[in-house]
């Protein structure tokens, strides 16, 4: 694999995020969110072992360390609750909406990683991230 692998991993990653608005708005109607999200959940669980059992992943959970679990299990608190909250407000409001707000968490990241990894964003890595906070606000916030 390429340096820049990670890219197209990324671009995959913003490919099915946009389908999980699609997919989510459609899929939500005369639903309970929290209900939807909790299939979506089983859904993933299930997809994700046979993907661990096909690609011959699967790990001993005796090789993780107590930072391993604390930070892992901190992540899947926050994507469940990032979960709910995404899928309560595409019940609620328009997908072109509320995809963009949710995309803030690209600036919140760049913030988080200056203050919690000690990542260092040069003038241009800050300009685009100024620029993503503008277009969330524009695109959010229409009339």
């Amino acid at each position: 694999m390429g340096t820049q692998t990670w890219f197209y991993w990324a671009l995959a990653s913003a490919f099915f995020a946009a389908m999980t608005a699609i997919f989510a708005k459609l899929g939500l109607q005369g639903i309970n969110s929290d209900f939807a999200t909790f299939i979506r959940t089983w859904v993933i669980i299930v997809a994700l072992g046979a993907f661990l059992t096909y690609t011959k992943q699967w790990q001993s959970l005796s090789h993780l360390s107590g930072k391993n679990w604390l930070f892992l299990i901190l992540s899947g608190l926050a994507t469940g609750a990032s979960w709910v909250a995404y899928f309560k407000a595409l019940q609620m409001g328009n997908a072109s909406q509320v995809a963009p707000i949710d995309k803030f968490s690209v600036v919140l990241v760049a913030l988080f990683a200056v203050l919690f990894l000690g990542e260092k964003p040069s003038g241009q890595d800050w300009l685009g991230i100024a620029l993503v906070a503008a277009g969330v606000l524009t695109l959010a916030f229409k009339r």
